[in-house]
C-alpha cells in the first residue's frame, strides 16, 4: 500500500471528562494545518465533540502517523504527548475505516442510535474541506461514511425507539394525542431534563410551550430558546387549565401538583384529557392524580421500563447495522487496493508503449528513408496495439487479484519488479541464465544485438 490511514482518539469510554477537557480541540482547522506540516502526512481531519475527539490522518507508507498525530494534538493543546497517549485508541488501515463507519452509524455513541454524531461529522468534514486538509482518500472515506450511516438508518430500526427519559416522555404524549401541533405543553422546572424535553416537544410539532420555574429569570431564558412563554411559579396551577401536556422535573422535596388542584382544572377544561410526566425524584406530582378520569400520569420508573425495553430493541438492530458496516468496509478496502494498483497500470502501459516506440524507431531506421508517412503511421498503430494486447492479460490478472484479495500488494510488487518499473539498477548479465559451470549462457546473436542496441553499445563495449 503506497499510503497509510491512521485514526487516533479518546472518548467517554477511554477518558474521564477531566482528560477530555484537557484535550478538547476548539480550533480543528489549526490542528489540521499543524498536522499537515508533519513529514509524510498528506491529509487530515479532526472531529471534536463533548464525548470524543478523533484525529484522522492519511500519509505515505512507513510514516509514524499515530505518533505524529498524537504529538501535534498534544502540542495544539499545550500539553505533552505522554499525557495524552495513555488514553488513546489507535486504529490503522481498514480498521480505521471500519471505526469511522461505526461512529457515523451511531454504534459507538453514549446513547446507541442517537443521530447527533452524524451531523457533527458532516460539520467537521465541511470545515476540513474548506480548510484544504482533505484529498482523495479522506473525501472518499467521509462520503462513504455518510452513505453507510444513511443505509443503517434506512435498513435497520436502530434509531426508531426512545432511549432517553425525555424522549420517551414525548413519544408517550404522541401516542395519546396523535397530532401535537394544536397542543400546549408546560415544563415545570428549567434544568437539563426540561431543556431536552423542550427540544423533543418542538421536534414533535408542539408550537406552544410554557415554562414555569421558581427562578423566573431561568424560566424566561429557557422559554426564549424555544419560542415559548415563561410562567411564574405562583400562577402554575392557574395556567394548567390551558395545558394539555405537563412535564415536571424540579428539585422540590414535596409534591407541587396535587390531585385536588387537577380535579378543579379538569372541570374548567370540560374533562379534556391531560397528560402528566413526572421525571423528578422525589416526585413532583401527586400519584393520586391517576385516579381521575381523562388524566394520564407516568413517573420516571414507568419511563425507565420503556427506555430499557427500547434499548434492547436497539441492541438487536445494532447487530444488523454492524453487518452493514462490515460489508461496506470491505468494499472500501477493494477501492483502496484499486487505488494502489492504478499507478502500476499506468506505469506498465507506459513501459509497453516506450518499448514499442523504441522498436519502431529501430525498424524505421533499418528500412531507410523511403518509408511513407502513411506506412509509418500504420506501423506505429500496429506496434502500440500489439503492446496493449500483450499487457491485457497481466492487467486483468492484477485487477482480479485486487478485487478478490484483501491486499494485492505482493502481486503489484511482483509486476513492478518483473518489468523493472521502478528503474532499479540491474547487472549487465542479469538477463542470462547460468549453467552448471557458472558461466553465462550465450544468447543468439540477434538477441545480443538487440540488448546492446537498447543499451546504446556495440559488441566490443564501445558507445
Amino acid at each position: 500500500m503506497q499510503h497509510e490511514i491512521c485514526l487516533i482518539g479518546l472518548n467517554h469510554r477511554t477518558a474521564d471528562v477531566e482528560v477530555r477537557e484537557l484535550f478538547a480541540v476548539k480550533e480543528a482547522g489549526t490542528l489540521e494545518k499543524r498536522l499537515l506540516t508533519a513529514p509524510g502526512v498528506r491529509e487530515a481531519l479532526v472531529v471534536s465533540t463533548c464525548n470524543r475527539v478523533e484525529v484522522l490522518a492519511v500519509g505515505r507508507a512507513g510514516a509514524d502517523l499515530a505518533g505524529l498525530a498524537a504529538s501535534a494534538w498534544a502540542g495544539h493543546c499545550g500539553r505533552a504527548p505522554g499525557e495524552l497517549t495513555p488514553h488513546l485508541y489507535v486504529h490503522a488501515g481498514l480498521t480505521a475505516v471500519h471505526h469511522l463507519f461505526y461512529v457515523a452509524s451511531s454504534l459507538d455513541s453514549m446513547v446507541l442510535g442517537e443521530p447527533q454524531i452524524l451531523g457533527q461529522l458532516k460539520q467537521a468534514y465541511r470545515a476540513a474541506v474548506e480548510n484544504g486538509s482533505t484529498r482523495v482518500i479522506v473525501n472518499r472515506m467521509l462520503h462513504k461514511a455518510f452513505s453507510v450511516a444513511k443505509r443503517v438508518r434506512t435498513e435497520t430500526g436502530i434509531g426508531a425507539s426512545a432511549v432517553s427519559i425525555s424522549y420517551a416522555a414525548v413519544e408517550l404524549a404522541k401516542r395519546i394525542f396523535g397530532d401535537m401541533r394544536s397542543k400546549t405543553a408546560m415544563l415545570v422546572g428549567a434544568g437539563e431534563m426540561a431543556e431536552l424535553a423542550a427540544a423533543h416537544l418542538q421536534n414533535a410539532g408542539v408550537e406552544r410551550i410554557l415554562v414555569a420555574n421558581r427562578t423566573y429569570e431561568r424560566a424566561v431564558e429557557l422559554a426564549k430558546r424555544f419560542s415559548g412563554r415563561a410562567v411564574s411559579f405562583a400562577e402554575l396551577i392557574t395556567r394548567l387549565a390551558e395545558t394539555d401536556i405537563v412535564i415536571s422535573s424540579t428539585g422540590s422535596p414535596t409534591a407541587i401538583i396535587r390531585a385536588r388542584d387537577v380535579k378543579e382544572v379538569l372541570r374548567k377544561r370540560r374533562n379534556r384529557p391531560m397528560f402528566f410526566i413526572d421525571i423528578a425524584v422525589p416526585r413532583d406530582i401527586d400519584p393520586d392524580i391517576n385516579s381521575l378520569d381523562n388524566v394520564y400520569l407516568y413517573d420516571i420508573d414507568d419511563l425507565q421500563e420503556i427506555v430499557e425495553e427500547n434499548l434492547a430493541q436497539r441492541q438487536e438492530e445494532a447487530a444488523k447495522a454492524v453487518e452493514i458496516v462490515d460489508l461496506e468496509t470491505g468494499k472500501f478496502g477493494h477501492w483502496l487496493t484499486s487505488l494502489d494498483l492504478q499507478p502500476t497500470i499506468v506505469d506498465l502501459l507506459s513501459f509497453g508503449e516506450g518499448v514499442a516506440k523504441r522498436e519502431l524507431k529501430k525498424t524505421l531506421r533499418r528500412l531507410g528513408p523511403d518509408v511513407s508517412p502513411e506506412t509509418e503511421q500504420a506501423l506505429e498503430t500496429l506496434v502500440l496495439s500489439i503492446g496493449r494486447k500483450l499487457y491485457h492479460e497481466p492487467l486483468v490478472f492484477l485487477k482480479r487479484r485486487a478485487r478478490e484479495e484483501r491486499s494485492a500488494d505482493k502481486f503489484i510488487d511482483l509486476a513492478r519488479r518483473m518489468f523493472n518499473l521502478d528503474k532499479e539498477t540491474v547487472p549487465g548479465d542479469a538477463h542470462l541464465d547460468r549453467t552448471g559451470d557458472g558461466e553465462p549462457d550465450e544468447l543468439p546473436r540477434d538477441a545480443r544485438e538487440d540488448c546492446l542496441d537498447d543499451a546504446g553499445m556495440t559488441e566490443d563495449g564501445r558507445d
